[in-house]
């Protein structure tokens, strides 16, 4: 079966995976004021961020349109494609996903098959590429499926952001009331919750100490994990590459053997969070696993 593969920039993808596993990538746009941009193709994180220094309007993003959707699909329908799967960032911070499973529902001349990776940056880029994987096996759309959830359980992400601002008035964060506080150095921990959401589970004074605590809950998390020797972690920054270099040093002293990803995130991600964000992720690495029928 001819498989197409699409996905969404936030998963922030390089050119070269693209071009390798033959990927369509979707630009998510991010409006500033009166302007739009797409992520990926005319904005940086850095940008995003300089602009707000400089007074600019609340950031806000959007979905690619439908109509973008229907003529990328018309295209890969028409190029022979048996089967499109697309994989979205979590449902639980965008109305994508549901939007391509209302799609699929109404267009079954697509054979479209909605992915929700509950999760976003490169731990969802994982997802789509271990899904290329398997499409270059010749697993039918079903199987491959089956084989991303079993990956997806394995993603475990713990967070801080420097500003709730970001996520209350942006709407991200499921249960921002009962976290801000009235004293700025309070700094809330934050996760994605089973259903894709974000949410907050306790809140630190100062953000060196609830950097402590995320590399703390980093170590206790994966200590008994049955996929243990097979770890990919992940750190992730908000325009704050120093603070990622110090919790990647303290990633290699605790994880010798595994690689870690040091990244920034997407400008749509940045936009929910905020500047001086950080996370540690981690998820099995698929570099470890078979992908063969």
């Amino acid at each position: 079966m001819k498989i197409a593969l699409v996905t969404d920039s936030t998963s922030v993808l390089t050119k070269q995976e693209v071009s390798d596993n033959n990927i369509n990538v979707v630009p998510i746009p991010v409006i500033v004021g009166d302007k739009e941009y797409l992520e990926g193709v005319n904005i940086t994180s850095a940008q995003l961020f300089d602009m707000e220094r400089q007074g600019a309007a609340f950031p806000k993003t959007s979905q690619p349109s439908m109509g973008q959707m229907i003529e990328l699909f018309n295209k890969l329908h028409g190029e022979g494609y048996e089967a499109i799967i697309a994989i979205t960032l979590s449902s639980g911070i965008s109305g994508f996903y549901q939007n391509l499973v209302n799609m699929a529902h109404n267009n079954p001349e697509y054979n479209l098959y909605p992915y929700d990776s509950k999760m976003t940056v490169r731990l969802q880029g994982y997802l789509v590429l271990a899904a290329a994987r398997m499409i270059k096996a010749g697993l039918e759309p079903k199987a491959i499926l089956d084989k991303l959830d079993k990956i997806r359980e394995t993603i475990n992400e713990f967070f801080v952001v420097d500003d709730l601002k970001n996520l209350s008035r942006g709407g991200r964060l499921s249960n921002a009331s009962a976290f801000i506080g009235t004293m700025l150095q309070i700094k809330p921990l934050l996760t994605f919750n089973d259903e894709g959401k974000i949410v907050a589970f306790d809140k630190i004074r100062s953000l060196k100490r609830a950097v402590l605590k995320v590399e703390k809950l980093a170590i206790e998390k994966t200590a008994d994990l049955p996929y243990k020797d097979k770890l990919r972690l992940f750190v992730f920054h908000s325009n704050d590459q120093k603070q990622a270099e110090q919790i990647k040093n303290f990633v290699n002293e605790n994880f010798p053997d595994k690689p870690v990803d040091v990244a920034e995130f997407s400008p749509v991600i940045a936009t929910h969070l905020g500047e001086k964000s950080i996370a540690i992720a981690w998820m099995v690495d698929i570099d470890k696993l078979d992908f063969s029928k």
